[in-house]
């Protein structure tokens, strides 16, 4: 039986340095995602308000920006331990997804 001091207080999965099996991994990978996700809707939620927000769709883009998140992302994997390059990717993805959801999202106001 597990304990609650075993689990990872975020989604009660067992913390990956406590896995022994492949299902308790999959359980852990499986509810972390559920959390990015939930996150990303958050994410999101922020790019409806800037649509809303920003009174020229010309300001949507806005490079510095970009490149200021990127950046923060970099150095929070740095912090972490895992590969900037595959976190610079991933960002780069999720920014240019973001703008383009809310240039959808400035135009259908």
């Amino acid at each position: 039986m597990t304990t609650t001091a075993t689990l990872a207080p975020e989604h009660h999965a067992l913390r990956p340095e406590l896995c022994q099996a492949m299902p308790d991994v999959r359980a852990g990978v499986d509810a972390v995602d559920a959390e990015l996700i939930a996150l990303l809707a958050e994410r999101f939620g922020y790019m409806r308000a800037a649509a809303r927000i920003k009174p020229e769709r010309a300001m949507v883009r806005d490079e510095p920006r970009k490149r200021q998140v990127i950046a923060n992302a970099v150095a929070q994997a740095r912090t972490y331990g895992l590969p900037e390059a595959l976190i610079a990717e991933l960002w780069e993805r999720l920014v240019e997804g973001s703008i383009a959801y809310e240039m959808k999202a400035f135009d259908a106001r």
